[in-house]
């Protein structure tokens, strides 16, 4: 059941045109799919990159906004809802791929191994009111800090590379 925080009817999130096509997931293939889609927010203040992390519900470590594929939806798509419900970021985000990064999941006492696909975002609005609110910490850090920040080898060398003038308009 979706919360009462749903992007539908939100104008404030648009997504870069592109030829990216909506998922199809039976519900019982949904948690086996190993693919996670995941949100770089950013913004530019003063000709200097600064990236929103959150903190993860379990281990309280800074990570980006990220998610199962949703049925019906695009990957784009999927990380767009992801950094509204995770982290109230809305903005413009790109179909282009960032890059990838891999991490183990802890799921049901299990380690998941779960691959991401970055998209970025450009943070537009922050609000107040979204869906995982209480359950975590944001922070906008600059490029550096956000990277010192992160667990992931990979995920840290893309916020380090990450330069918004290479994205496609």
């Amino acid at each position: 059941m979706r919360s009462k925080f749903s992007l539908k009817g939100l104008k404030k999130v648009t997504i870069a045109k592109g030829k990216q096509m909506p998922i199809r997931l039976s519900l019982s293939d949904k948690r086996s799919v190993r693919t996670q889609f995941g949100a770089l927010p950013f913004r530019v203040r003063d000709g200097k990159v600064e990236i929103l992390l959150i903190t993860s519900r379990g281990t309280g470590r800074w990570i980006i906004p990220k998610g199962w594929p949703m049925d019906g939806e695009t990957p784009a798509g999927a990380a767009a809802t992801e950094a509204f419900e995770e982290a109230g970021a809305l903005g413009k985000l790109s179909n282009q791929v960032l890059g990838f990064y891999s991490y183990d999941k802890g799921h049901a006492g299990e380690k998941l191994p779960c691959v991401v696909a970055v998209f970025p975002l450009k943070v537009k609005k922050m609000v107040k009111n979204y869906r995982e609110a209480g359950q975590r910490r944001r922070k906008w850090v600059s490029q550096k800090k956000a990277s010192q920040m992160v667990s992931e080898p990979e995920l840290r060398q893309m916020i380090k590379l990450f330069d918004p003038k290479t994205l496609h308009s």
